[in-house]
C-alpha cells in the first residue's frame, strides 16, 4: 500500500495539484494563509465584532451559574438541544445589548479615573481580609480568575462606564410620594362581598354530545391526544465504594507510599517580599534607568517603604511599603520569582528584575522554611489516600472489562453484571422529561434515548454519572410517540363536551338569575330551586387564600352593588356581587420612602429595557454564528 501510495505521489495529477498549491500561494500571499486570525465573529454591532470566544465564555459562565443554582433541574433542560440553541440565542442578546450600551456610553463620553477604580477595587470585600484590603488575596483570587492585575483593571474600567450609564438611567426615574401611597392604599384595600356557587353537575343529565361532536373535538385538538415516547432501562450501575470495601493495605505499603508521595506532606519554602514596580510592557532604557537610580538610594540606605509609595506602579502594595504577602514557587512572574527566591537573608534586595509587567527592585523580609509532616501525623490519611488509590485502579480495570463485555455481547447485561458483581436493575417505562433520578443524568438520557439503543437493541457504552460512578443501559421496552386513535379517547373527549356542555347551561341559568338580580327583581325562587345560598365574605385581600382565586379577581373588578358570573376552575360557576369597598390605612413615611423607592426600580427597569430595544431598533447589527 505504501509504494502504490509513493508511486501516486509521483504521477502527472499529483503534480498537477502540487502546481496549483504553489499559485494560491503566489497570488494569495503566503501571508493570508499565516496571519488569518482564526477567530470567529458571533455578531457584528454597529462595526464592534463580538467574538465567537466571547459568546462561549459567556455562555459557559451563565451555564456553570445555571447547573450551580439549579442542579439536577437545568441539566434535564440542557439535555435538550432545542432549549440549549435558546439558552445561547439569550447570552448573545445580553453581550449585544451590553455592546451597545458600551457604545453609547463612549458616544455619551462617559470615563472611569485610574483613582475611581483603585478605590473601587480596594472596597471590593471579594479583597478584603477582616475588612481590610489585602493584597495578596487579591493577586490569588485574579490569578484564580485567569486576570493579570492590568486586565483586571481594563475589566472594571468597561464594568463601571456601563455602571455610570446604568446610574444616570436612575436617576431619572423617581416616584412621588403620593404616587407610592395610593399604591399601598390601593395594595391594601379589602372588600366585602357574596357569592353563589352552583354545581354544573345539577345539568349533567340535561346535555348530550354527538359522536359528530367528539370527532370534530379530536380533529381539532388532535395534538392534545399525542403521546410520549417512553423506555423503560435494564440498567448495571457502579460506584468505587462498591469496590472500596474489599480493599487492603498493609504497613509496608503505607510506609512505602509516604515516601514515594512525600512532596504531599511537605510544606514547600516561601518568601515575604515587598516590591518597588516601574511599569513596563517592553524593555524602555528611560524606565530602566529611573529603576538603577532608585535602587542606588536603596542601596545607600534609603528607607525601601518610603521610596515604594513615592515610585512603584503597584500603587496597593506601595500603600504597604511594597509587601506582597506571602507566596510560593509558581506564583509569581517566572523573572520575578527567580530574582526573589535567589535572595539568601531577610533584608537582602535585589538588582533591578525585568518581568512582563515592567521593573522590579525586590526586598526579602520573611522566609518560610520547608516543612515535612511526620508519618504518624499523616498515617490515617495515607491509609485513606492508599486505599482509595487501590480502588481507583481496581474500579478502572472493572471498568475496562464492562466497556469490553458490553460491546462485544451487546444484546444482554448478563456479562457486565458479573464483571461487576452488581444486579440488573430495571425500570418502569418514563418520558425524557419525567425520568426516574436514578438515570435522570443528562448522557444517560441522551443515550436511552438514542437511535442505537432503541432500534438496534444493543447495550450502551459505559456511562460515567460522576468520579467514579458508571452505568451501562439498555433498553427494555420502547414505545413510539404516536397519536392515539379517536376510539382510544372517544370517552375522554366525551368527559370533557360533557362538563363544558354542563358548565355552559350552569352559565346560562345563572346569567338569568343575574339579569333579575340586577333589575331588582326577588331570585330567592330560583335559589331554592337549586338549593343556592349566598356565602358573605368580609374584608376580602387581593390575595385572600379563603375565597376561589376567580371570585377574588372578579369581586376586585367591580363597583359597589355589581354583580358579574365567573367560571371556577371546578367547573362549577359563581355569581359574585360586591357589596362594600374598604380603605386600607395610609402607610407610614418609612413604608412611603420604601415604596418610592420600588416603584422607581421598576420604572427604571423599564426604561432600561426600552433604551436597549431603542438602540437596536437604530443599530446596524449582523448575527453571523450562534
Amino acid at each position: 500500500m505504501l509504494e502504490r501510495i509513493r508511486e501516486g505521489s509521483q504521477g502527472v495529477w499529483a503534480m498537477a495539484i502540487l502546481g496549483l498549491v504553489i499559485l494560491s500561494f503566489v497570488f494569495a500571499g503566503v501571508g493570508s494563509y499565516i496571519n488569518s486570525s482564526g477567530v470567529g465573529v458571533a455578531a457584528n454591532v454597529n462595526g464592534e465584532e463580538i467574538t465567537l470566544d466571547e459568546l462561549e465564555k459567556a455562555y459557559q459562565n451563565e451555564r456553570a451559574r445555571m447547573e450551580q443554582q439549579y442542579g439536577d433541574s437545568f441539566a434535564t433542560l440542557a439535555s435538550d438541544a432545542g432549549y440549549l440553541q435558546n439558552f445561547r440565542s439569550s447570552i448573545l442578546d445580553r453581550l449585544i445589548g451590553e455592546k451597545l450600551m458600551d457604545q453609547a456610553a463612549a458616544e455619551l463620553g462617559l470615563r472611569v479615573s485610574d483613582e475611581q477604580i483603585k478605590s473601587a477595587i480596594v472596597t471590593m470585600t471579594e479583597f478584603q481580609i477582616d475588612g481590610k484590603f489585602d493584597n495578596e488575596r487579591y493577586l490569588a483570587i485574579l490569578r484564580q480568575a485567569g486576570y493579570q492585575p492590568t486586565s483586571f483593571r481594563d475589566y472594571m474600567r468597561v464594568d463601571m462606564v456601563r455602571r455610570q450609564l446604568s446610574q444616570s438611567l436612575l436617576g431619572t426615574e423617581f416616584a412621588l410620594e403620593n404616587e407610592a401611597q395610593s399604591a399601598h392604599l390601593m395594595q391594601q384595600q379589602t372588600r366585602d362581598l357574596r357569592y353563589a356557587t352552583l354545581s354544573s353537575d345539577k345539568f349533567t343529565d340535561q346535555v348530550d354530545v354527538t359522536e359528530q361532536q367528539i370527532s370534530s373535538y379530536y380533529q381539532a385538538n388532535i395534538s392534545q391526544f399525542d403521546t410520549e415516547e417512553k423506555v423503560s432501562l435494564e440498567y448495571v450501575e457502579m460506584t468505587l465504594d462498591d469496590v472500596m470495601s474489599n480493599i487492603t493495605v498493609t504497613e509496608q505499603e503505607l510506609a512505602e507510599y509516604y515516601q514515594q508521595n512525600i512532596d504531599d506532606y511537605r510544606t514547600a519554602e516561601e518568601r515575604q517580599a515587598s516590591h518597588i514596580l516601574f511599569e513596563s510592557a517592553d524593555e524602555d532604557e528611560s524606565v530602566l534607568a529611573l529603576a538603577e537610580s532608585v535602587l542606588d538610594k536603596v542601596q545607600a540606605g534609603g528607607d525601601f517603604a518610603e521610596l515604594a509609595k513615592e515610585y512603584s506602579s503597584d500603587t496597593f502594595s506601595a500603600e504597604n511599603g511594597g509587601d506582597l504577602g506571602w507566596f510560593g514557587a509558581g506564583i509569581m512572574d517566572p523573572a520575578f520569582e527567580e530574582a526573589a527566591f535567589a535572595l539568601a537573608a531577610k533584608g537582602d534586595v535585589s538588582a533591578v528584575v525585568k518581568s512582563e509587567f515592567g521593573y522590579h527592585i525586590i526586598k526579602l523580609t520573611d522566609i518560610k522554611p520547608e516543612q515535612v509532616t511526620a508519618y504518624a501525623d499523616v498515617q490515617d490519611e495515607v491509609s485513606t489516600k492508599l486505599k482509595t488509590f487501590k480502588a481507583e485502579e481496581e474500579f478502572y480495570g472493572i471498568q475496562q472489562r464492562i466497556a469490553e463485555v458490553a460491546f462485544e455481547l451487546p444484546d444482554s447485561l448478563e456479562e457486565v453484571a458479573a464483571e461487576a458483581n452488581k444486579p440488573i436493575l430495571t425500570t418502569e417505562p418514563f418520558t425524557r422529561l419525567a425520568p426516574p433520578e436514578v438515570v435522570a443524568s443528562p448522557n444517560v438520557l441522551s443515550s436511552a434515548f438514542s437511535d442505537e439503543l432503541i432500534v438496534e437493541g444493543v447495550n450502551s457504552e459505559v456511562l460515567e454519572l460522576g468520579r467514579n460512578h458508571i452505568m451501562v443501559v439498555r433498553v427494555a421496552s420502547h414505545e413510539e410517540e404516536r397519536t392515539k386513535a379517536l376510539d382510544e379517547v372517544s370517552e375522554q373527549i366525551k368527559s370533557i363536551l360533557l362538563a363544558e356542555a354542563s358548565q355552559q347551561a350552569a352559565r346560562d341559568w345563572i346569567a338569568e338569575v343575574k339579569s333579575k338580580l340586577v333589575n331588582g327583581e326577588d331570585t330567592s325562587a330560583e335559589f331554592e330551586s337549586m338549593n343556592l345560598t349566598w356565602q358573605d365574605k368580609s374584608a376580602v385581600t387581593r390575595n385572600d387564600g379563603t375565597v376561589s382565586r376567580t371570585i377574588v379577581e372578579a369581586a376586585f373588578k367591580l363597583a359597589e352593588g355589581n354583580v358579574d358570573v365567573v367560571d371556577l376552575v371546578t367547573g362549577d360557576v359563581s355569581l359574585v356581587q360586591l357589596i362594600k369597598v374598604n380603605s386600607g390605612e395610609a402607610a407610614d413615611d418609612t413604608l412611603v420612602a420604601s415604596l418610592q423607592n420600588q416603584l422607581a426600580s421598576l420604572k427604571t427597569q423599564n426604561l432600561y429595557a426600552a433604551v436597549i430595544q431603542s438602540l437596536r431598533a437604530e443599530a446596524d447589527i449582523d448575527i453571523l454564528q450562534q
